[in-house]
């Protein structure tokens, strides 16, 4: 049975995520998912999001079985922005973030030269309250935009800037690898500028295009992190901290435009108000699967209390033409 999404009118968005629920299935996860593979992503193609309930999935292992019954190419994170443990190739936790936190909207990995086309959710345990995994259409999300902040965007793409240091992710876990010349090559194919500094640290800065079409049906998607890893988004004692010991270079993470002009403070929060207003989500039950479509549908995690524990499978890769930027 599915529950689909209600909305005031065709531009309006939806408040609830359709919901396919398995009843009382026979056989695995795995079973049921292989079964009902096409509805599944006829539902993901139409909503952008699907939640998949009742299939009772207690672990990593049975999460994978579930994402290959659904015909999902699983891919190897690299650049990511925050801890995670990886429970098997390929297979992860979710990011590790405080749980009093919200975690911004993003599509998980848009700076890469890869991105993730699905994105496949599995959760173990349910928290006590909060906790839900929202999505937003960049479809709405980009017609809620203002017409000349998307222009800007358009026109010089978004520009990312990264330090690895003792403060984040190490670029050993960031790129899977402790070997120089393997990073250096990477960059190198992905399109990132790169420079080797004293002390073990990196510095990347990638330009990427901030609106692009979707691959399946041509509709254009602000499908970028410019907000989300913009300093605007720090808690601002924890970013005058940060810039205070390391300087204004060297902070995690921080966005401009392409051009690298910063980011004001008004230009992120419109940003930030544009996926809070095209927001939808459903709470978490245990044993849940929840699949998105990476390139059309943001996501982002509500603060939560008591344990949570939800994989994540990245899949199906895709390279846009003029994605990278140089």
């Amino acid at each position: 049975m599915v529950e689909g999404p209600t909305g005031a009118g065709p531009d309006a968005p939806a408040r609830a995520l359709p919901v396919l629920s398995a009843g009382s299935p026979t056989g695995s996860a795995a079973d049921w998912a292989a079964r009902r593979r096409d509805e599944v992503h006829t539902l993901v193609a139409e909503y952008g999001a699907v939640l998949l309930r009742g299939l009772g999935v207690r672990s990593p292992a049975e999460v994978a079985e579930a994402a290959a019954a659904l015909g999902i190419e699983q891919m190897t994170e690299r650049e990511r922005f925050a801890p995670r443990r990886s429970h098997a190739p390929g297979v992860y936790s979710s990011s590790a973030w405080p749980a009093d936190e919200p975690m911004c909207m993003h599509h998980e990995l848009s700076y890469a030269a890869e991105v993730p086309g699905l994105i496949l959710f599995g959760c173990l345990t349910a928290p006590t309250s909060g906790g839900l995994t929202r999505v937003a259409d960049s479809q709405q999300v980009l017609r809620m935009l203002p017409p000349e902040l998307v222009a800007r965007f358009e026109r010089d793409g978004w520009l990312l800037t990264r330090m690895y240091h003792e403060i984040g992710v190490p670029w050993q876990e960031a790129f899977g690898t402790g070997d120089r010349a393997a990073v250096d090559a990477y960059c190198a194919a992905a399109g990132l500028d790169h420079e080797w500094l004293p002390d073990d640290r990196l510095r990347t800065r990638q330009r990427r295009a901030a609106v692009l079409p979707h691959p399946r049906t041509g509709v254009p998607v602000w499908l970028n992190q410019a907000a989300f890893l913009n300093e605007r988004t720090m808690d601002p004692a924890i970013r005058d901290y940060l810039v205070d010991v390391y300087g204004p270079d060297g902070l995690p993470f921080n966005t401009a435009y392409g051009d690298g002009t910063p980011l004001s403070a008004e230009t992120v929060e419109t940003i930030n108000a544009a996926y809070r207003a095209a927001s939808i989500g459903e709470p978490w039950q245990s044993g849940d699967l929840l699949l998105v479509d990476n390139l059309r549908m943001a996501h982002s995690r509500d603060p939560y209390e008591g344990e949570r524990d939800v994989v994540v499978i990245l899949g199906n890769p895709v390279r846009f033409a003029g994605h990278v930027l140089s």
